[in-house]
Order: C-alpha cells, then structure tokens, then sequence
C-alpha cells in the first residue's frame, strides 16, 4: 500500500534552530518493489491483496487479484510459487504461504458467487484467440475487461489445455476448473469448443477479427528411438494423461497398462503419469530416469510425494533396449558438469508398458498457411518484445515462444498480450511502468519481528490416496487472515507508527488511516531516526532539493 509524502515548500535551512543538528536531508515515503511481486511471472500485485486479506476484505482482495490473473483458485493449486522462493520472510524463518491464500480467496470467490466488476466500454474491436489453455483464457479475460468483443476457438471438446489434460485431478479438481472457465464465460467471452483453426488467416478474415491471439498448447510428446526386438506398449504422458483425464470426467474406458508400468523421464509430467497410472489400479509404476534426484526437472515435492504413494524411482538409468516386457537399462553416472555418462553396466526391469515423458512440443502445423511467420530450431515461434509475430496484428504466446513452460508463465503471456493488443488495436504502444527499486531482506529493521510459522494445508495421508479426490486441502478463513498477516510489507508502508513515534522533534504527523504520514520540514532535523525504524524499508531520506 503505497504511501507519498506531500511535500509543503522548504524554509531557508540556514536559519534552522533545534535541539538537533544542521538538516541536510528529509525523510520521503516512497514505494519500493516487494520480491514476491517481481518473482511473479503473472505479474500480480501479490502485496497489495495480501493486505486486503490480512484486514479481512476478502472480497476486494479477490478484485484486485483477478485484475491480473483471472483464475486464483487454479494457480493456487498448481502454481509452483516463485513469489515464495523469494518472500524476505524465508530469510527469517518461513515465506509466506501465498499460494495457499490465493487459493483461499479463489475458493472463497467459487463459494460465495462473488462477480467481477464491469468491463470498460465496447471498443467495437474483435479478437480471436486459439487454444483455451492458460494462455489463451488470460488472453481473453484481459481484451474482454479492455472492452473488447473476444471469442476463444479450441479443438478439444473440454476448456482448459493442460490444465486439464496435463496436471491431474487430484491435484486440480475438475469443478474448479471448470467453474473458473465458465466465470471468463460469464464475463462476456464466446468459447468454441470441438474446433481446431487449421487456416488462420482464413478464419481471422471470414470471422471479421481484427487480431489473433495464437496459444496453441504443446500437446506432442517428443519421442526417442528405443531399438526393441519385440515391442511392447509404449504411450506417450500427454495421451496417456488425456485419456486418463476424460475416463475419469465422462466415464469413458481408462487407457489399459497391465499390472506393470514404467515411466520414463524426470520431469512434473513423469510423476504425475506415474501417480496416475497407480489410481488406475496396476500394481507397480516405476519412474525410470537418467540423471539423479538434485538433476531432475520435476520440483521436489512431486518426487517426494510419489515416493510416498509408493512409485519407485530408479535413479541414474536409461533405457537402451526394449524386449516385449523386458526393459534393459544402463547403469549411468554424472560427470563434473552434472551430465549423465554411460558406465557399461546394464539391468533388467520388468513392465507390461512404458509410458514416455520425455517433453512436449507444439504442433505447428497451423503456421504453415501462414507466410512471414518465423519459427526457430527449437521449434518455437519469433515473436516482438510485444509478442506480435512479423505478420501485423498477429500475437503469439504460452508454449509456441520461447519461454519455460509453466501454467503461471503461460497466463502471464496471456496478460501481456492483451496489454499489447489492446494498444495495437487503439492506435497505441502499451508502455509497461517503470518499477520501483526491489527491497532485499538486508534493508528491513524487524524490530517487531517474533517467529510465526507459515500455516500448513491439510494433506490426504498417502495409504488414503487411491483415487482422484484431491489431496491437498486449503485453509480456512482464520489460517488465511493469519497467514497473510506474515507479510512484511517490504518496501510499502503499512502505517504502523515505527517513524511517528521515534521522531524525536516531533515532527511527524498522522494523516488518518490509510493517508500515511506528513513531516513537518519546520521541525525535522533529519536525523534518520524514521529511517531506522521502519521495518518495511519504505523511508528513503534525501536531500532537501531532492524531495520536493
């Protein structure tokens, strides 16, 4: 909550008199960029819906969080939390549990009907955005509050991409995706379901939009040569979580894997078609992969919590032959630069199937009706610092450009876009704001600071964990207030009296909640004693020329 110092005009400080010194510098309350804000690769004001949270305005807490990201009860399920890799708070004892509270008010918002406020004024411009994955639904929602008439086209039958078909439902709840989908819906925006755009331009023209939003999904499995001398199933994750997926949401017939699988690859991907394949009902999934466990793509917690649903993981193997249920592997080791190098010993496993995770790539067949479009060796899209491709009005974002791939990045590209767009369609160039300087733990003065643990979410205990049914549960309103009152508010001032009540002259004065503070400049002596007592870094003292 930022707070600026209004400023009335200096007097002569050479005819200054006081108990302290000589000033030569003012106190100025002045914004800085708290580290969970600029961690954030959807780019939301995380500090400042923290704050509505801790005072218990739940509900404009929601608005404000949705103003940059539309779907909080998802990201607050399956969002890996960077902002909490860099909360100041894990410097003294445990970050704040921000995802937990986004999901908290994305479930409240769910439960309580809560609307979002109206969009801006028809534009009378029209977007078409592909692909109803994360990406593209951000897009939607944020041309759609822009004003703008936008209509999602999605080749499967179901929203969502790899939300729903990628990441599975005991760790996204299918209602709550879908409640969250039909709230964009709701809010205005068409979704055309069972379509896939083959000619882009074509629909663009026949369809009377003014620009394209391309988010097509990487839906491929990458694949490897595996020489066999008598071949066994092989499915790739993708299809494989797919059809798992819509077994599950429309009762169709679960893919069939035998009493064995192998799973082959270290990433997110791997552990959740490993987790899955044991929901399914075969008796062992095992996770076969080439590096060890400090190397693997898959964030720690995935391992951990497939271990503890009894996966194994054979560490430090790679598939090298394939014998109908015989999966021959060797033994590897890491060289000083962390690559895995072959050792000449090998092993035998056992598997009715091998399901591949070896990656994703987007089908970019859809360009190919497309001239001027440059794509590199990576198979990814070139697109503009704007992420407008070389043809005009055509954007592009999510999986198809160079980025990691993540659900929180793919909706901060969605954003992006949007922003840009909407300046492109206007006439305009969007011009993101400067930001503030980032606040680092080492410029905090925590007096106040007492140890306060972070709030745990309830867990399903792993012998109970046999079906979809989530296994993470979300906090309650008490935990969420708590929880949220953990933040330090670095670099923004949160009115807590530090400066007021070390001013020595007096010369700090309350301008009423939610104002901040005024100095008296007749009485300050610019001691710095502000300064050091505010716990938040938000007082940045200056020369008097500098503050006005």
């Amino acid at each position: 909550m930022s707070k600026q110092l209004d400023m009335t005009p200096l007097p002569d400080l050479s005819l200054k008199t006081g108990t302290g010194p000589v000033r030569t510098r003012l106190p100025v309350w002045q914004p800085a960029l708290p580290p969970c804000n600029h961690a954030c690769p959807a780019g939301e004001n995380i500090q400042a819906w923290l704050s509505l949270a801790q005072a218990g305005r739940f509900e404009a807490a929601w608005q404000t969080l949705i103003e940059e990201n539309p779907l909080p009860a998802i990201h607050g399920r399956v969002c890996y939390h960077p902002c909490e890799s860099a909360c100041n708070r894990g410097q003294v004892d445990e970050s704040v549990s921000i995802h937990a509270i986004e999901r908290f008010l994305g479930d409240e918002a769910l439960a309580r009907g809560w609307l979002p406020a109206p969009p801006a004024p028809a534009s009378g411009k029209k977007v078409l955005v592909i692909g109803a994955g994360p990406s593209g639904l951000s897009c939607a929602w944020h041309l759609n509050r822009l004003g703008h008439q936008v209509e999602i086209r999605e080749a499967g039958p179901l929203a969502g991409g790899m939300l729903r078909f990628g990441i599975p439902a005991y760790r996204l709840p299918r209602d709550v995706l879908d409640r969250e989908v039909a709230r964009i819906v709701a809010a205005g925006v068409t979704l055309t379901l069972n379509h896939k755009v083959e000619d882009v331009l074509r629909e663009r023209d026949e369809g009377g939009f003014d620009a394209v939003f391309m988010a097509i999904g990487a839906h491929l499995a990458k694949r490897v040569d595996i020489p066999a001398r008598e071949a066994g199933k092989i499915l790739d994750a993708v299809s494989f979580l797919e059809q798992a997926s819509l077994a599950e949401e429309q009762g169709l017939p679960p893919p069939k894997l035998g009493r064995r699988v192998a799973i082959y690859g270290g990433g997110n991907t791997a552990m959740d078609a490993a987790r899955t394949a044991r929901r399914l009902g075969v008796e062992e999934a095992m996770i076969i992969y080439r590096r060890d466990r400090d190397h693997m793509p898959a964030h720690a917690f995935e391992a951990d919590e497939a271990e503890e649903e009894g996966i194994k993981i054979n560490w430090l193997r790679s598939i090298r032959q394939l014998d109908n249920t015989n999966i021959e592997v060797e033994v590897m080791a890491l060289d000083a630069e962390g690559k895995p190098v072959p050792t000449g010993k090998f092993e035998t496993l056992e598997a009715d199937s091998l399901i591949l995770a070896l990656g994703q790539e987007v089908d970019l067949s859809v360009l190919e009706s497309i001239p001027g479009v440059r794509v590199n060796k990576e198979g990814v899209v070139q697109v503009a610092g704007n992420l407008m491709t070389d043809v005009p009005g055509l954007f592009a974002g999510g999986d198809m450009v160079p980025s990691e791939r993540t659900v929180t990045i793919a909706t901060g590209h969605g954003k992006k876009a949007a922003r840009h767009m909407d300046a492109w369609l206007r006439g305009r160039h969007y011009q993101k704001m400067v930001s503030y300087p980032l606040v680092g733990p080492e410029q905090l003065q925590l007096w106040f600071q007492t140890h306060a643990p972070a709030s745990s979410q309830p867990a399903k205990p792993a012998w109970a964990r046999d079906d979809f049914g989530e296994i993470i549960g979300g906090l309650d309103e008490v935990a969420a207030r708590y929880e949220a009152a953990r933040c330090y508010s670095c670099g923004n001032c949160f009115e807590c009296d530090g400066c007021y009540g070390s001013c020595p002259e007096q010369a700090i004065a309350k301008l009423g909640p939610g104002l901040g503070y005024q100095v008296d400049a007749e009485r300050c002596t610019g001691c710095g004693a502000c300064h050091d007592q505010c716990p938040c870094h938000a007082i940045e003292l200056r020369q008097p020329e500098e503050s006005q």
